[in-house]
């Protein structure tokens, strides 16, 4: 089968990621193998073939946003039958015995295994996916469409959730690409006035089309003080810029898996008054379930761009340079 892989980490315009050979994998004991028909290409993606995240694998085949049918079952599998459609995401496998797996805390847990960083990903024609860690994809969305929500959609709801919005609050969002345009739409929905600071004009424009109630650039401040705000652009200096912007007892919370160094905080000025900080690491499979349960009854629309398999390194580079607005996705895989 034909994939892509990180070969030399470093920067996106150097090629660390090559189109290779591999033979088709055979599942094992829990295990699905996925013929893959669309998969997201996220920003972990970037952060993983540039270095921001070591890959722990020679070779490994990103992609954590997958959509395919299955086609082989392994043994002891009863979850999925061949020919249905399925998702795949970031968390491939939790130990399930740690302290915070059994405290229902899975994305915590001690010795996860994650997909397209540890295992193989979907950058690929053909995936083995644990049966226990996929997801049933809700009807009304096309491969195309849903495969953004399975790591952009679902890490968003956790940030939202991790900002403890209020009902009826005031929500910033800083950077607006793939995860940010989805968030929006369930705050929106939840009805949250949402405050969209991003120095992409394109973005912005997209971001008042969903319904936002402000746009501005990166450092604008906006209109109204905020109940919370969630960074999604990964990079440390908008954290202070985002925490002046919080009212008494607000939360930042910070979605993204990498972040450049934060600057100096002064307490008075970013934190007294019981702001808070907050990171969000991965998400559990409830979270995912909820997610796409929200997604489906709100009538989510991603907005999506999509790129031919063979030109996966070009749509992590045009990424990397916010050459476009929304998710990029993988399509024509055969």
């Amino acid at each position: 089968m034909r994939a892509w892989a990180v070969k030399t980490p470093g920067p996106i315009d150097s090629a660390p990621l090559v189109q290779i050979e591999r033979d088709v994998p055979v599942p094992g004991p829990g295990q699905i193998r996925l013929r893959v028909t669309t998969c997201g290409v996220c920003r972990t993606d970037l952060h993983l073939s540039e270095g921001d995240l070591v890959p722990r694998r020679p070779l490994v085949v990103p992609g954590h946003e997958i959509v395919g049918v299955v086609d082989e079952l392994g043994p002891t599998t009863t979850l999925f039958a061949l020919g249905d459609r399925v998702g795949a995401a970031w968390l491939a496998k939790t130990c399930g015995t740690c302290r915070f797996c059994l405290a229902e805390q899975e994305n915590l847990c001690l010795a996860p295994t994650f997909t397209g960083w540890d295992v193989d990903g979907g950058y690929a024609q053909f995936v083995l996916v644990n049966e226990a860690y996929a997801y049933q994809l809700p009807e009304g969305f096309s491969d195309l469409d849903v495969a953004p929500l399975l790591c952009a959609g679902i890490i968003g709801y956790r940030a939202l959730r991790r900002a403890e919005l209020p009902k009826g609050g005031r929500l910033g969002i800083y950077g607006f690409g793939g995860s940010a345009h989805l968030t929006a739409q369930i705050a929106i929905a939840e009805g949250a006035r949402v405050h969209v600071m991003s120095r992409s004009p394109e973005s912005r424009e997209l971001a008042l089309s969903l319904g936002v109630a402000s746009v501005g650039d990166t450092n604008d401040p906006p209109p109204e003080l905020l109940d919370a705000a969630i960074l999604f652009a990964p990079v440390g200096d908008i954290v202070t810029t985002a925490l002046d912007s919080l009212d008494r007892g607000g939360t930042l919370a910070i979605a993204g898996i990498y972040l450049s160094d934060i600057p100096s905080l002064n307490y008075e000025r970013d934190l007294f008054q019981e702001r808070t900080l907050r990171s969000v690491t991965a998400n559990t499979r409830q979270d995912g379930r909820d997610f796409l349960e929200i997604a489906a009854r709100i009538g989510m629309k991603a907005t999506v761009n999509p790129y031919p398999f063979e030109h996966a390194d070009q749509a992590l580079a045009d990424l990397a340079h916010e050459r476009f607005s929304g998710a990029a996705v993988l399509v024509d895989f055969d």
